[in-house]
């Protein structure tokens, strides 16, 4: 049993990871800032924080002793910089929730050593003070040249799941149902995706392993953007109508100038096998939609 905190850990790939935690039988402690009701009941313990209060989250969890520490609500070389001071000498392996972000998007499959945050100019700031892609580059780049404990960046493409808060693709499935256009500059760009599922499993096994540095973690598989509508069209009966120019609200949150995926050969190597997108995705789907029918009728 390891005594394990999870910052962020009662929504989506993260009460996932939770779950799967508490069933193996580790102390888990989830550090929220009490938003989001506690899923877990007394299985884990829980405590209220607020993660950009500094002296509060010292105060909270920098004295205890952790065998894991999971981060999923890191954004910025300020936070990270706050987490390496906090949890300096008391922490054995920190895992923190990157992304295929900090990469660019031009059509060549990512390895980890095509972004490389040893090396990479450190510049200070909240998580208002970059973009969402540069705030993780930054982030990773603090805890790598900075954490004096072993950290673990597990770099996410796009995570799909019924729960997913983001609705980025149910924005397509209904989309799709109600012929209303979607803005897609290319859609034969290709993507990596990873299920809330595969998301919570990989963060598990990355602390099981010990696996260290940068970490790419994709389901097998990539789609173009033509292919995964094809796959709604299929379910929903109609087709998409898409288009380059369209009103902002109709732009779609997976438009990208060209294909933006990773390989996985790093974890793969370590011993994960990762679940295909074939078998995740078309199913995803169809629940989505069942989803809308049953709020309609």
């Amino acid at each position: 049993m390891k005594k394990i905190l999870v910052l962020g850990g009662t929504r989506f790939f993260g009460k996932r990871l939770v779950e799967l935690l508490v069933e193996d039988g580790h102390d888990v402690t989830i550090a929220t800032r009490g938003n989001l009701a506690n899923p877990f009941g007394d299985k884990v313990q829980q405590v209220t924080v607020d993660r950009l209060n500094a002296k509060a989250l010292k105060s909270v969890v920098g004295n205890e002793q952790w065998d894991i520490v999971y981060d999923n609500i890191c954004y910025s070389p300020d936070d990270a910089a706050v987490a390496c001071a906090i949890f300096d000498k008391n922490v054995g392996h920190y895992i923190f929730t990157s992304t295929l972000s900090v990469y660019s998007a031009d059509g060549v499959a990512k390895i980890e050593a095509d972004f490389d945050p040893y090396t990479y100019p450190i510049q200070m700031g909240d998580q208002h003070a970059f973009s969402y892609s540069e705030g993780k580059r930054l982030s990773e780049a603090v805890f790598f040249q900075k954490a004096t404990f072993p950290v673990t960046a597990v770099r996410f493409p796009i995570v799909i799941g019924e729960e997913d808060y983001t609705e980025r693709l149910l924005f397509h499935v209904e989309h799709v149902k109600n012929e209303e256009e979607i803005g897609m500059v290319n859609t034969e760009a290709r993507m990596s995706f990873i299920s809330s599922d595969e998301a919570g499993s990989f963060l598990k096994w990355v602390g099981q392993e010990q696996v260290t540095g940068p970490i790419n973690a994709t389901l097998k598989g990539t789609y173009s953007l033509a292919e995964m509508l094809e796959i709604i069209e299929e379910e929903v009966g109609k087709k998409a109508i898409v288009s380059a120019v369209v009103e902002q609200e109709n732009i779609s949150p997976y438009n990208i100038p060209d294909s933006w995926y990773m390989e996985t050969s790093k974890a793969e190597s370590a011993g994960y096998t990762f679940a295909t997108l074939d078998s995740s995705f078309p199913r995803l789907v169809h629940k989505l939609v069942q989803g809308i029918h049953h709020k309609t009728r």
